[in-house]
């Protein structure tokens, strides 16, 4: 892995699909050639089309495998695999090999976040994840929220570092999956989850208007790019696949996300929640699905508090305070000495606060109190107490009413309530590695039955792999987008009506949290 740091959001196995039919977006052929002769005298080229269009409709053969592909084909003595990417209404010849390579055909899956990139190296002839590697986004240098990178890429020159930034981090990782140029070479496809930004960056698209009203971005769905547009160290003619995405701050991430929950085939009401520098929420069943999101900011990955820091070795994953001593337990990653707290930890330490009365339902600490020791000097690697301050707390509680106005938001808009809700769906790190009891005592979670709450951790990587994989998942995500209906929360007074009301733990109605309430 490039950065051993780095914590990445795994594939989760109660939301991995089994592809039961594989129709991958590149498929190998092999083709055992006629050798010229008077009697079939067809040109090379020809004779290759002509063999695939037995099984594909309306074969192309690019220039660059036209000059390759006589001396090839006499080479492995007119026995070759061809691979074929299918293009709109028919299908482009994107590299041909000697002999029998049909069960050698790799592909990725890919999640770009704003934070970390993950590269997932999957089998196309069976789906297997075969490998993964995961390392930061490397414009994070060049400003750790999405706006502050728009505002990069308008500057002289900021576009291009940005879309070199995020392509280096990307070759790097496919280097260590893939060590030799040779094996990089049979990377025939991509699938890429990202958020809308994400994705502007990645193909050098301006995104200045993503972040301006009325809040367009440049292209949705971008269809299948070859890598080399790109710059991807893969075969240079490998369509890239982007899931589409709906709105400026709803991405391919989000649709991706629905598409493994399966709550857009489900008749009962279910909400989906990511939260990370970028928010995102969606609400509905088979019927109907309705979508907010914004900027977040970088609440759980520790942009908002002095000790805060990212899931690295150090930080601070667990907090909990004995009631009858307020003696402070707490558990650090890879059990290193510690650095600062992570997204986790400081979710415990306000549920802790908040049961044990020292802060109070308006999240502010009693008797004065201006901060709270979670781990003394002496046993910190910094020399100095890692605390938690009012200043940090009011910050973070910036996050947690922007998920709750946002919320409260959709079900006022579709006339749903709390009790309507059969599953509430937390993906990324915002799921995979927040304590379930904490989140909902602090009023991230909604408090439902626990069974309800389910886990999707990186359902974008997930979502990659299957459109990746199935022809039928692809179309499935593109019909999934044009049905969400979506409501941009910057230009919505209603929204920061709801806002301002509601930094409460764990919320302004805590009827809504009975067993809080009894806690």
């Amino acid at each position: 892995m490039t950065n051993p740091q780095v914590k990445p959001v795994i594939l989760s196995e109660q939301v991995q699909t089994t592809l039961t039919t594989l129709e991958p977006l590149t498929r190998k052929v092999f083709l055992s050639l006629t050798p010229p002769s008077p009697r079939d005298n067809r040109a090379d080229v020809d004779q290759v089309r002509q063999m695939l269009e037995r099984s594909c409709d309306n074969v192309s053969v690019p220039l660059s495998l036209m000059r390759k592909l006589p001396s090839l084909c006499r080479g492995a003595d007119w026995k070759v695999t061809a691979t074929l990417a299918e293009i709109g209404k028919g299908w482009k010849l994107i590299e041909l090999e000697p002999g029998d390579t049909t069960n050698e055909q790799f592909g990725l899956a890919i999640d770009i976040g704003t934070t970390t990139v993950v590269v997932y190296l999957i089998d196309l002839c069976d789906g297997k994840v075969l490998n993964h590697a995961a390392a930061y986004n490397a414009q994070i240098i060049m400003g750790e929220d999405i706006l502050t990178r728009i505002r990069q890429a308008l500057e002289p020159g900021g576009l291009d570092r940005l879309q070199k930034a995020v392509v280096e981090t990307l070759n790097r990782l496919i280097k260590d999956l893939c060590p030799l140029p040779r094996e990089t070479q049979k990377i025939t496809a991509v699938a890429i989850g990202a958020n809308t930004t994400m994705i502007h960056l990645l193909l050098g698209l301006n995104p200045a208007s993503i972040c301006r009203d009325p809040y367009t971005p440049s292209v949705n769905n971008p269809g299948l790019i070859p890598a080399d547009e790109i710059g991807l160290d893969i075969n240079p003619l490998a369509p890239v696949y982007c899931l589409p995405s709906i709105g400026s701050y709803l991405g391919g991430d989000v649709i991706g996300g629905i598409l493994v929950s399966g709550m857009h085939k489900k008749a009962d009401v279910s909400l989906f929640v990511d939260i990370g520098t970028n928010g995102e929420i969606v609400m509905g069943n088979e019927d109907w699905l309705v979508a907010c999101a914004g900027a977040a900011g970088p609440a759980l990955e520790g942009g908002v508090t002095a000790f805060g820091m990212r899931a690295e070795p150090g930080a601070v994953d667990h907090v909990s305070i004995d009631k009858a001593t307020g003696q402070v337990e707490y558990t650090t990653l890879d059990n290193k000495p510690a650095r600062g707290i992570c997204g986790s930890g400081l979710v415990d330490t306000l549920a802790e606060l908040f049961l044990d009365g020292i802060i109070d339902r308006n999240a502010h600490f009693e008797k004065g109190r201006e901060s709270y020791v979670i781990v003394p000097a002496k046993e910190t690697a910094l020399g100095e107490d890692i605390v938690v301050t009012q200043i940090d707390i009011n910050n973070f509680m910036a996050t947690k009413g922007a998920v709750n106005a946002a919320t409260d938001l959709l079900m006022e808009n579709v006339g749903c309530d709390w009790q309507g809700l059969s599953q509430f769906y937390a993906a990324g790190a915002f799921g995979q590695y927040l304590p379930i009891e904490s989140a909902i005592t602090i009023g991230l979670y909604p408090d439902l039955p626990r069974s309800s709450i389910v886990r999707l951790g990186n359902s974008s990587g997930e979502a990659a792999r299957q459109v990746l994989l199935s022809r039928s998942k692809r179309m499935e995500a593109e019909a999934i987008a044009a049905k969400v209906t979506y409501f941009e929360l910057n230009a919505n007074t209603t929204f920061m009506e709801k806002f301002r009301g509601s930094k409460f733990l764990p919320h302004t109605d805590l009827a809504r949290y009975p067993s809080v309430k009894i806690r």
